[in-house]
């Protein structure tokens, strides 16, 4: 969509990222193929997120900053994900009164979240600025490793030795990556 080029040996780090991720899948003990698509469609739409916004942080014409675009974008995400929240959880505001009332923290813990929510997205934004939508992408799949590594460190989750695998590939795609973007800028 912009018509920037990478070198080829950054492309070529990108297999292995890639090929981790489908190996990880694989070996998932709960692998649902509706859920492998949803995952592929989730990741594609935040490939073209990450694209528009690289786009209109990068414009002359624009002169938009992270800090505006979130300014701009959090209004729109609110019009699309609070009716559909309402409409797929319709007690949602009954649940969360209740629980605000008998959890003396709940209040504050949701407002911790709300301020942790707001800084991701600006991190988000500002290393789309600073680096580019590839580079966001392929720490959006170190991080999915690196949730998987926590997930089975704190609440002793299953892993097969396939899915291993395959997040170990991952990060060393990640890893040589990131020495290919350091090298062949």
């Amino acid at each position: 969509m912009t018509f920037k080029r990478e070198a080829w040996i950054t492309y070529g780090a990108l297999v292995p990222v890639v090929t981790g991720v489908v190996i990880a899948s694989g070996g998932e003990p709960s692998f649902q193929l509706y859920g492998f698509i949803m995952c592929i469609s989730a990741t594609a739409a935040r490939a073209f997120k990450s694209v528009l916004q690289g786009i209109l942080l990068s414009s002359e014409g624009e002169k938009l900053n992270s800090m505006n675009l979130l300014l701009y974008m959090s209004p729109m995400a609110v019009v699309f994900l609070l009716p559909t929240a309402l409409i797929m959880e319709p007690d949602v505001l009954d649940a969360t009164i209740a629980l605000g009332l008998k959890h003396r923290f709940m209040w504050l813990l949701l407002s911790v979240n709300s301020t942790m929510a707001y800084a991701a997205n600006l991190t988000n934004f500002l290393v789309t600025k600073h680096t580019s939508a590839l580079t966001l992408q392929v720490l959006g799949n170190a991080k999915g490793a690196v949730a998987v590594v926590i997930s089975i460190l704190i609440f002793r989750n299953p892993v097969t030795p396939l899915g291993i695998a395959g997040y170990s590939l991952t990060v060393m795609g990640v890893i040589a990556y990131g020495e290919a973007k350091r090298r062949y800028k």
